[in-house]
């Protein structure tokens, strides 16, 4: 059976709703984000909305996973999570929750621009006995030219204590690009000896609702406890930018991968804008 069969059911759910309202933001929660490059938002999406894209998302998770080993038995990377990207493009019910006004909004808000487009979605879910996420820097990724960037990293499911939210270097982001450094062994050592040289402070904002939200700049550096717990940490993640940003020179393997993956057709110096980061929303 295809795997666009086996998530059949899950594409004919009730009550599938675009999430077009506004949440409103302060200045203050504004200038918190620009001063520390993360903040923490509560009841971005309702219970009632996650009760209805939760099972979408996480069978898509289930029949796209894969791993093939158990969990202690992979490299560091592996060990993090289950990764699975563009859900948007296989399933228009999570294409609802991807595009949704609500977020995008959100994201443009905090970064202080009109306009923003999709990189791409990745859903994260993190198994039971999974490892951490090493401290990294999520645009060392990206061949974007600016540093409008922003990732939504919501769970699906209630977090612990003990599991966590990410962990966030505050204003590291204000460094821009500090380490090519690809997720690894060596960047948890690396970056988190940077962190304890400049002082930044760390902070991470515990338990999480399912419907939480914290939004990261592109440059913010952060980690990820693992998950000590008996049950799936399930986090779907939107990554943003601003429209009208260029493309970067690809400067390593990672940034030309992502090039291709993720921003078919563009060429360095020209618009970021192709068929797979489409505007959603705009002032």
């Amino acid at each position: 059976m295809s795997q666009e069969k086996q998530a059949e059911p899950f594409e004919q759910a009730d009550g599938l709703q675009l999430m077009q309202d506004e949440y409103n933001l302060t200045n203050e929660q504004i200038g918190a984000y620009q001063r520390d490059g993360h903040i923490f938002l509560r009841g971005v999406a309702s219970p009632d909305e996650i009760g209805v894209y939760e099972p979408i998302i996480s069978r898509w998770v289930q029949a796209l996973n894969y791993h093939d080993k158990p969990v202690h038995k992979r490299d560091t990377y592996g060990k993090a999570f289950i990764q699975i990207t563009n859900l948007w493009q296989k399933s228009e019910a999570v294409k609802r929750f991807v595009f949704a006004k609500r977020f995008a909004k959100i994201a443009a808000d905090l970064m202080g621009v009109d306009c923003v487009r999709i990189y791409h979605d990745q859903a994260l879910f993190k198994e039971p006995g999974g490892g951490h996420t090493p401290w990294h820097q999520d645009q060392i990724y990206w061949p974007l030219d600016t540093d409008k960037t922003i990732t939504m990293w919501m769970p699906l499911v209630p977090v612990s204590e003990e599991v966590g939210s990410m962990t966030f270097a505050s204003g590291s982001h204000l460094k821009g690009y500090i380490s090519k450094l690809e997720i690894s062994d060596e960047s948890h050592r690396t970056l988190r000896q940077y962190i304890d040289d400049k002082g930044f402070p760390i902070v991470s904002y515990g338990a999480m609702a399912a419907g939480d939200a914290t939004f990261h700049a592109g440059w913010t550096l952060h980690s990820a406890p693992g998950n000590p717990t008996d049950t799936m940490r399930e986090v779907m993640t939107i990554i943003y930018y601003a429209d009208g940003a260029k493309v970067a020179e690809p400067d390593s393997n990672a940034r030309r991968n992502d090039l291709q993956a993720w921003l078919p057709g563009c060429r360095p110096g020209g618009l970021a804008a192709s068929p797979l980061n489409p505007v959603v929303y705009q002032k």
